[in-house]
């Protein structure tokens, strides 16, 4: 059987965090962050990195992937995916249970459909003759490469269609080269809230940065 990854996801402000410690707390687990923003060093603030939560009963929850990179540095799925496996493997070596918490949709998908593509490199000709076209006629496009090129693509963005053509026209030329990853069984728990309730939450902790330095962290980084 597959080892498990509990995946903890959800809107900003619906606790996300909050759960993934108390789960980490009572079932022996280290959390891997899915923020694409928390990575940074020196972005506290302003991504809620309130360590504070790491904490349950005096007790400090191991965490991944915050605080790995300084602000500025080049970051994308593809080092995430790299940065992922290493944890969850790390984590799994020491019989621990791997909790991924986020955050960043693009980063969880990633992991959820063991998605190869992201190391396709830009082409930035292609993308030049792509970025007037309407979105109906790249959905025709891409209807023109192997349907196995084109999996789980968003229709309705220009961008990601523009992406997807650029991937299965690399494709049509190039062999990507596969990376072996280890089995996963994951266990997807979904965080909501009522809008009310989430807008309330999320106005109170924009007051609260805004009066704990919030504006200096950001002239900070400039």
């Amino acid at each position: 059987m597959s080892p498990p990854l509990v995946i903890i996801l959800g809107h900003t402000a619906s606790g996300k965090t909050n759960l993934a410690t108390k789960l980490a707390y009572h079932l022996s687990g280290e959390i891997i962050s899915a923020d694409s923003r928390q990575i940074f060093k020196g972005m506290d603030i302003g991504t809620g990195k309130d360590l504070t939560e790491y904490v349950v009963n005096g007790i400090n929850i191991p965490y991944h992937l915050i605080d790995i990179k300084e602000a500025g540095e080049f970051y994308n799925v593809n080092a995430f995916k790299e940065d992922f496996y290493s944890a969850f493997l790390s984590i799994r070596d020491k019989s621990k249970l791997p909790i991924l918490c986020g955050g960043t949709g693009m980063y969880i998908h990633s992991i959820l459909q063991n998605q190869q593509f992201t190391a396709v490199p830009k082409n930035e000709k292609l993308r030049s003759e792509l970025i007037g076209i309407e979105k109906i006629e790249l959905q025709q496009r891409l209807n023109i490469y192997p349907e196995e090129h084109t999996l789980h693509v968003d229709l309705n963005s220009t961008k990601r269609l523009i992406r997807a053509i650029e991937i299965a026209e690399y494709l049509a030329f190039n062999d990507l080269a596969i990376s072996e990853r280890p089995p996963i069984s994951p266990i997807v728990i979904g965080l909501q809230s009522e809008i009310a309730y989430r807008r309330e939450r999320i106005l109170a902790r924009l007051n609260f940065r805004l009066e704990n330095g919030l504006i200096e962290e950001v002239e900070n980084l400039l």
